[in-house]
């Protein structure tokens, strides 16, 4: 078990990236696997990998000069164990996490609650008036769930992704 209070939530830079990309690749990884498993090979491989893959370039986009998401790295003994991306539209007043891993090593701890209650809490001090996440309903995004749940992300409209083999 680990101590929360020695959690940091610090502003990610670029030299980052690289440790960020492999907490990514580590918590998605059974996350795709899952995909896999729940359409079956020829709906994955037709209608869900290219966008899996593509989540690796989402990361490094972040970045760059335009990019309108600020990124937070979460950082316990010096080492970068999670990673959260956070907009807030002042025009609209919404506030939304974006991508965001914490590495599965760290789950169960109160680590994704800890990021995401300090995401509401930044959400606050920009003036936003709702607070938006969004995660899979499959049975590999529940920890996720539970998390967002516990930092107050209560208000819920189910969606359902249906696929057919032709």
């Amino acid at each position: 078990m680990i101590n929360l209070k020695e959690i940091e939530i610090q502003i990610a830079h670029e030299a980052d990236l690289n440790a960020m990309e492999e907490v990514r690749k580590k918590a998605f990884k059974p996350i795709f696997e899952s995909f896999r498993n729940i359409l079956g090979d020829i709906v994955y491989e037709t209608a869900q990998q290219a966008e899996d893959s593509a989540q690796g370039e989402l990361l490094p986009s972040y970045f760059k000069p335009e990019s309108v998401w600020k990124t937070w790295k979460v950082v316990l003994q010096h080492r970068i164990i999670g990673f959260m991306a956070l907009r807030c539209d002042r025009q609209s007043k919404v506030g939304e996490i974006g991508l965001n891993a914490i590495d599965p090593d760290y789950g169960g701890m109160g680590v994704g609650t800890r990021v995401y209650q300090f995401a509401v809490e930044e959400m606050k001090k920009e003036g936003m008036k709702v607070g938006t996440v969004a995660t899979g309903g499959d049975s590999s995004h529940l920890p996720a769930r539970k998390a967002y749940r516990k930092a107050g992300f209560t208000i819920e409209i189910p969606s359902v992704w249906m696929c057919q083999e032709l």
